[in-house]
């Protein structure tokens, strides 16, 4: 008999295939341009942000899009600033992008490029458009030109300056660029079409006169070039081959290759994909510039902003970070990605990466009576049930202990499992106890104490243990370590901010509550910085920079399950 074929070769064309299958119009677009030997088989592309303010997660997406797409198909990646208005750019900005790319996890070697690089290469190529009469000076203001600009149903109209003499031309653009003319009274402008029924071929500004200091080229410069000018010339000169933008941009992609045509130069392809929309948040650069500058946040790096930074102090991971650019995929039209999925990969990510740990929020005394004064236990506790090699730790016990004062209720629910007068509860990793005794305060009649007994016969790991069922967690009262805690819902009360009245009006007044009266247990002394914890019941917590060795501050990256809906129904049943 014949042997058998090996399926095993069958079976991994298939998976290719199938993966194949599953890839995004970019992809897809990318193995056409492979196969066909279109750049010479390569693939090469940027990330190119203005560093006009801080990055978000929106940002974050493009970047693991590019980064991705040059590291899956065995090609480059540039990290390029696109610096072309030095009224609006810092080097605080560059510094903190430069910190965002790498924390989330991606290299661009030694291709660190700006635009302003090539801003005497630009410049000799608007005069060549010039020299070609596919570029003028147009003595027109940046109103008149809107007004000749038309409309979306009614063509544009020439400027009166717009057959002026290639001598002319390049006389007035020396002498722009020479410092000769205040700011804004005088542009460079291509020569396309004014009855264009795309308004961005309706004679671009190619230049406008700025006379004011760059970051980096300082007053050499007094003439900058658009974002639509240097922005595919830039592309060109890097040799990109796939120029990959957000959707806002597809209008602009005609410019773009006209630009390059008539430059007779490099022509890499731009490509479009719908940008990130995320609900209870704002991306634009402009509003988050006015919740900062207006107060309603502490800054870029307030745990409530979307920008990267402010995801980093909060306590997510890179890798979160990544999972869900990577489980939102990418699109070709507009859509709203809910929060929630977001939330939900970095709680899968810490589940597996993060050490437990026990704190306590709003604190409420127990006494056990029958437990000896002088004495302290240390139990073990599992730091990390899904990943048994990061061990066990020590937690002190003793006769007083700190429970969450939600933990206990005097006149409970049927089905509240939890501590109340007589009945039994177990301490996590610790005995089961009964509550015995109720303390108020006599003024105001607030609980300030509960008076309970230990089973001694039930501590964790003893064989033939009596069940209950509730588990609650606690610190002891000698042993804890003073904290402060922040914990945070969006900062937003709506899905959509701004979409039915001014965006402020949308800001969520219960978007931060700062407990200062919190204990955790001591082996969060002296945590780092950034270091990560899930406070066991209570959710994901971030060591907050404020923090002191004595003193730690957290903020609650998230909670152990998804709650915000909940709330939003209880209220819309109100």
């Amino acid at each position: 008999m014949a042997d058998s074929p090996d399926p095993a070769p069958n079976a991994d064309k298939d998976k290719e295939k199938a993966k194949e299958a599953r890839a995004h119009f970019i992809e897809q677009i990318i193995r056409a341009d492979l196969e066909s030997g279109k750049y010479g088989g390569r693939v090469h592309t940027r990330f190119p942000p203005e560093p006009n303010g801080y990055l978000h997660i929106g940002h974050a997406k493009s970047i693991c899009l590019n980064f991705g797409l040059a590291e899956k198909f065995g090609g480059l990646c540039n990290l390029r600033f696109d610096d072309t208005n030095p009224v609006k750019e810092e080097q605080e900005y560059v510094e903190a992008i430069r910190d965002d790319v790498r924390w989330l996890g991606f290299d661009w070697g030694d291709r660190e490029f700006y635009a302003s690089d090539y801003f005497e290469q630009l410049y000799q190529w608007a005069e060549k458009l010039i020299r070609q009469g596919d570029a003028y000076v147009c003595d027109l203001s940046a109103e008149e030109i809107r007004e000749y600009r038309g409309t979306l149903t009614e063509p544009g109209r020439e400027s009166p300056y717009r057959n002026r003499s290639v001598e002319e031309n390049l006389d007035l653009f020396r002498r722009m660029r020479a410092g000769e003319f205040p700011d804004g009274s005088r542009t460079l402008r291509a020569k396309i079409d004014m009855a264009s029924p795309n308004l961005n071929l309706r004679d671009p500004v190619m230049y406008r006169i700025l006379h004011a200091e760059h970051h980096r080229t300082g007053d050499q410069w007094c003439i900058y070039p658009t974002y639509d000018w240097a922005h595919g010339q830039s592309d060109s000169i890097e040799g990109i081959t796939h120029s990959i933008c957000t959707l806002e941009f597809e209008n602009h992609r005609p410019l773009y290759d006209w630009f390059l045509d008539r430059l007779g130069v490099h022509h890499p392809q731009q490509i479009e994909f719908a940008r990130l929309n995320l609900t209870y948040t704002v991306m634009s650069k402009r509003r988050l510039l006015e919740l900062v500058q207006e107060g309603h946040v502490r800054g870029w790096d307030d745990p409530r902003m979307p920008t990267i930074c402010a995801l980093r102090r909060r306590g997510y991971t890179p890798e979160s970070i990544r999972a869900f650019a990577e489980r939102i995929g990418v699109a070709k039209f507009n859509s709203t990605i809910d929060i929630q999925v977001l939330e939900q990969c970095l709680r899968e990510d810490l589940n597996r990466r993060a050490p437990r740990a026990m704190g306590v929020l709003d604190p409420l005394k127990i006494v056990l009576t029958n437990y000896p004064e002088d004495r302290v236990e240390e139990l073990e506790a599992i730091n990390n049930p899904e990943d048994p090699s990061m061990g066990k730790r020590l937690v002190p016990f003793s006769r007083e202990l700190w429970i969450e004062r939600s933990d206990f209720m005097e006149d409970p629910p049927r089905k509240f499992f939890r501590l109340a007068p007589g009945r039994e509860v177990r301490l996590r990793y610790a005995y089961i106890i009964r509550c015995d005794e109720v303390v108020h305060d006599p003024k105001t009649g607030v609980v300030t104490e509960l008076r309970c007994s230990y089973d001694p016969q039930t501590r964790s790991g003893m064989p033939q243990q009596r069940k209950v069922k509730g588990t609650i967690h606690w610190v002891s009262c000698a042993h804890a370590l003073s904290a402060e805690v922040r914990l945070y819902d969006h900062l937003f009360r709506v899905p959509d901010p701004g979409a039915e009245r001014d965006w402020r009006e949308d800001l969520n007044p219960q978007s931060e509550e700062v407990r200062t009266n919190c204990f955790v247990e001591p082996s969060l002394r002296g945590a780092d910085v950034g270091a990560r914890y899930q406070f066991e019941r209570l959710g994901y917590f971030c060591v907050d920079p404020d923090s002191t060795a004595d003193h730690p501050v957290f903020n609650r990256s998230v909670t152990l399950r998804d709650t915000w809906a909940k709330i939003q129904k209880k209220e819309t049943r109100k």
